[in-house]
């Protein structure tokens, strides 16, 4: 009975082929790249939670942060010098909004964008910073 059979270097160039094959279809269609873009917003927003976070307060308190939610009255004065130093230390291309216990600075934030978020505790309460792409 006779029986067919490949030669073993007909397989391994058939094997040959297909690697190359794979490792051409790789390099063509390339891998998707990683979503950073919420990951980069994060690092904003803690970039000017920070500083603000560490800048003398203009009045009284321990930080611009702390000065701004300690009340009602503090944050109502300071809330365009907030909004003043926040557009200087942001980028052109990103937006934000401040939540504090007693109001709120920037702009409303559109529905369905990527956002970078960072909280700040004071003695006041929690301050958020959000921040996304204009």
């Amino acid at each position: 009975m006779s029986r067919g059979q490949l030669s073993l270097s007909v397989v391994e160039a058939g094997v040959g082929v297909v690697l190359v094959l794979a490792v051409t279809t790789g390099f063509v269609l390339g891998v998707p790249a990683p979503d950073t873009r919420e990951a980069q917003l994060d690092a904003y927003a803690s970039d000017a939670a920070t500083v603000l976070s560490n800048e003398p307060p203009r009045h009284r308190g321990t930080s611009r942060l702390a000065e701004v939610a300690a009340s009602p009255a503090a944050f109502d004065r300071e809330r365009t010098a907030l909004d003043e130093r926040v557009d200087r230390l942001l980028p052109d291309n990103l937006l934000y909004r401040i939540d504090t216990p007693h109001g709120a600075a920037g702009y409303r934030r559109p529905a369905g964008v990527p956002v970078g978020r960072a909280t700040v505790t004071t003695a006041g309460g929690d301050v958020t910073i959000r921040v996304w792409y204009a």
